[in-house]
């Protein structure tokens, strides 16, 4: 496969896993959720209808039904990365006098963030039940806001504790919920929400320590090869120096495998850099992105409903906020019933 080609992947994974996020992390009316749509429908009259059934169908069991199937493609992704990192980069890093501690450090981090994605997957995200209602009920006060008192649940039959949501993959109420992840297969709320913000950081540090290892590595090998010194002798017959060009389609045809992993671990960084930020910011402020998508909604003075001067500037200054230190104590410890005291 020539560079060109391998160029191509990369754009179609990038360009994927950016169509991926902005149509199912719940933006349906960001500007690239518009222009997904549109294009969807420019489309769709000149795909058969059996095609679209089709599609249509196993996205919704991709993304609106409980499955372990993207689990499993995070597992195989995971284990081609670290497979291709032991045989080749490892090595390699090794006959360049590479310090051992540097070359251990994924490994630990691959077993910290395994416990992690291990308790996002099992651990009971906050889910609402007869038998827990009437504590959960006391955790959080209603804003008035974006969560009224007495709204009823029509498929779990009780009142809605504030800032819980029916998840309808789950199909069932979750407090303090946030979203639903397909990665995980599991919802993300309030008794779980700390492990994935831990997740998403030791996969962004991961990633972005196994990128700089395996570019030290490249590099390493071009001062090695002197290609930075190089020439080559151009269709003209003429002589000319080794550009960044030339020297980045010789790592490709030289380490095609590593180039292509380097490739897809700089993406899954920039990818989750920025959401892993945003979460963070949530935890900051206290907020779910289930609550700032709401808000965000609500941010047009023409659409949103008439609501007290008082319930707008609290909604504005953050209802639920405790402080930044407060925030995230209330992340790492979850908050049981004390109606006084957990505001």
């Amino acid at each position: 496969m020539d560079f060109l080609s391998l160029f191509a992947v990369y754009v179609v994974f990038v360009v994927t896993c950016i169509v991926l996020v902005c149509k199912y992390s719940g933006q349906e009316q960001s500007p690239f959720g518009r222009a997904l749509s549109s294009l969807k429908e420019a489309v769709s009259p000149w795909i058969p209808e059996g095609v679209r059934s089709i599609s249509h169908r196993a996205l919704h069991r991709l993304f609106h039904q409980r499955n372990s199937l993207l689990v499993a493609l995070h597992l195989l992704l995971e284990g081609a990365v670290y497979g291709e990192f032991t045989y080749e980069v490892f090595g390699f890093c090794r006959e360049m006098d590479m310090g051992l501690p540097s070359l251990c450090v994924p490994y630990v981090l691959l077993a910290l963030k395994s416990y992690f994605y291990y308790q996002c997957c099992v651990r009971d995200p906050g889910v609402v039940t007869e038998r827990n209602h009437a504590s959960l009920v006391q955790v959080y006060r209603y804003d008035g806001v974006l969560f009224q008192p007495g709204v009823l649940c029509p498929t779990c039959c009780f009142v809605k504790p504030a800032r819980s949501k029916h998840c309808r993959v789950c199909n069932r109420c979750v407090q303090r919920f946030d979203h639903h992840c397909v990665w995980v297969n599991n919802c993300i709320g309030g008794q779980n929400t700390r492990h994935f913000l831990l997740y998403l950081l030791c996969v962004c540090v991961m990633a972005g320590d196994m990128a700089v290892l395996t570019a030290g590595m490249l590099f390493h090998a071009v001062l090695r090869s002197n290609l930075l010194h190089a020439s080559y002798i151009d269709q003209q017959g003429q002589r000319q120096p080794a550009g960044l060009f030339f020297i980045v389609q010789h790592l490709f045809l030289t380490f095609p495998r590593i180039v292509f992993m380097l490739g897809f671990l700089v993406a899954v960084f920039a990818l989750l850099a920025g959401y892993a930020a945003f979460h963070l910011y949530l935890a900051l402020v206290n907020q779910t992105s289930n609550e700032w998508y709401k808000r965000k909604g609500r941010g047009c003075r023409h659409c949103r409903p008439a609501v007290s001067r008082g319930h707008s500037h609290a909604a504005q200054r953050g209802f639920y906020s405790r402080g930044i230190f407060g925030n995230l104590r209330e992340i790492l410890q979850p908050l049981s019933h004390s109606p006084k005291k957990h505001t």
